[in-house]
């Protein structure tokens, strides 16, 4: 991913003030410096201080096909030499507001005595000069911007910027990712069918739509060397229960095998599916689980019941080292003030408390047919919820919440299912996160992440509802 980095200054003040450039330009290099090692690319054109070389930089910014750029107002500047940049690049653009230090030395100042050299020093302190002036014009040029505010050295200040670089990677990720989409949705439930245009629109991906006929071809070439693969590899993932039958074993790892197939013939990086059928089609979309399982643990989220919307939410997640479990709410216990989720469907491994169970079902609960299911817990500590919600209008937002996953007794039901706690109470949330109008399916992840999440949506130029 390539970074766009530029400093604003008044090439007047650079003859009138001894030291001046040089300084500002020493403060360039220490921004410079963090962000390249962010993992981006990083195109840095220096100090922009004169209209000829905005010009310049707006048209090297754009060759360069930058995710996003920083702005670093090193001193006051005149808004001319920053409009051109913004209106041609058309990418989010992040207002560094950064002073030197948090606090000017008065005493040291005011020593000085010469006020020529008093006043080059705090031309290097006078950041916030220049942002109102920044903000006002963009405003009206209806040019989208945020700002970061503080000093050089501080935390805050550098979390803040890798959060807009870890937000602007997740989108750039989103927007090649190809999402596969088999077979169609589970009859009946509303509120997940998909706008599939919409989302295209919001998150520039590709939607391929896939034939469970050919899902059943590679099934059929499965070699007996594949087989045996798949079989060790449920056995080194999975904690796989003596009740399982060693003929489940063998169905639900061929259709494992005829999965990644799938994926790399299509280059899939995330998959919504759903499908009833009879006889040997019946026999696949009962032993999807534990081979969509895997996919959702190696950064290919599958969703069940082919909740499109959540395997969005799901690929969010993942993209950002959360991992994006395929959830729905299970209860609610008022005496423990938690609540619980889980689902039937794929889990993603990587985020358990302990090892996954691979266990036999007798029955998928409002699905025919039986066989292998996922049994595990989220890690106990921070998680964060997110899910991808359609409005009446059509629009698309990010709703999320960050909570606790915590101990407690779970439901030993062959299912995936955990407790969570939340900082408005399980009641509260219930209402609040039903009001919000996302489905009843939902992404979970390890981490609170919600400050990422919310500038996702605004690189996205989408509305976010944080629950808090």
């Amino acid at each position: 991913m390539k970074i766009g980095v530029f400093s604003i200054g008044l090439d007047t003040y650079w003859d009138q003030f001894d030291g001046l450039l040089n300084n500002l330009e020493g403060y360039h290099g220490e921004i410079s410096k963090k962000l390249n090692g962010m993992g981006a690319d990083v195109v840095d054109l220096g100090m922009v201080d004169n209209t000829e070389k905005a010009q310049f930089a707006a048209k090297e910014f754009k060759q360069a096909d930058v995710e996003i750029i920083f702005l670093f107002v090193s001193t006051y500047a005149l808004s001319s030499t920053v409009l051109p940049v913004v209106q041609k690049a058309k990418v989010p653009i992040v207002i560094l507001n950064l002073q030197p230090v948090a606090q000017l030395d008065y005493k040291s100042f005011n020593a000085l005595g010469d006020r020529g050299v008093m006043t080059g020093k705090w031309l290097e302190h006078c950041q916030s000069c220049s942002l109102p002036e920044l903000a006002s014009v963009f405003n009206r040029a209806g040019v989208e911007y945020q700002i970061v505010s503080g000093y050089l050295q501080e935390d805050y200040v550098w979390q803040e910027i890798n959060d807009w670089v870890d937000a602007a990677r997740v989108a750039l990720a989103m927007r090649t990712n190809r999402v596969g989409v088999l077979g169609n949705y589970y009859g009946g439930m509303l509120d997940v069918y998909s706008d599939l245009t919409q989302q295209s629109a919001v998150f520039g991906n590709h939607f391929e739509m896939l034939e469970m006929c050919e899902l059943f071809e590679f099934r059929k070439s499965v070699t007996k060397q594949e087989l045996e693969d798949k079989i060790n590899e449920f056995g080194n993932k999975f904690n796989v229960s003596e009740e399982c039958d060693h003929s489940e074993i063998e169905r639900a790892a061929k259709t494992s095998v005829a999965l990644d197939k799938l994926i790399n013939e299509h280059k899939l990086g995330s998959l919504a599916y759903y499908y009833e059928g009879s006889g040997e089609y019946e026999d696949i979309v009962t032993s999807l689980i534990a081979g969509n399982t895997l996919l959702t643990g190696r950064n290919v989220p599958s969703a069940g019941e082919c909740e499109i919307k959540n395997v969005q939410a799901m690929k969010i997640m993942d993209l950002f080292g959360a991992g994006g479990s395929f959830s729905e709410f299970y209860l609610s216990d008022y005496v423990d003030d938690v609540v619980y989720l889980g689902h039937d469907g794929p889990a993603h491994f990587a985020i358990a408390e302990g090892k996954v169970s691979l266990v036999p079902l007798p029955v998928y609960h409002g699905k025919p047919g039986n066989g292998l299911s996922i049994q595990m817990t989220v890690k106990h500590g921070p998680i964060t919820i997110l899910s991808v919600v359609q409005h009446r209008n059509g629009k698309i937002s990010l709703q999320f919440v960050e909570g606790e996953s915590v101990e407690g007794p779970v439901l030993a039901i062959g299912n995936t299912n955990s407790r969570y706690k939340f900082p408005m109470g399980a009641r509260d949330f219930m209402n609040e996160w039903s009001i919000g109008g996302p489905s009843h399916h939902c992404a979970i992840g390890v981490g609170h992440i919600g400050d990422k999440l919310e500038k996702l949506s605004k690189i996205l130029g989408i509305e976010s509802h944080w629950l808090k």
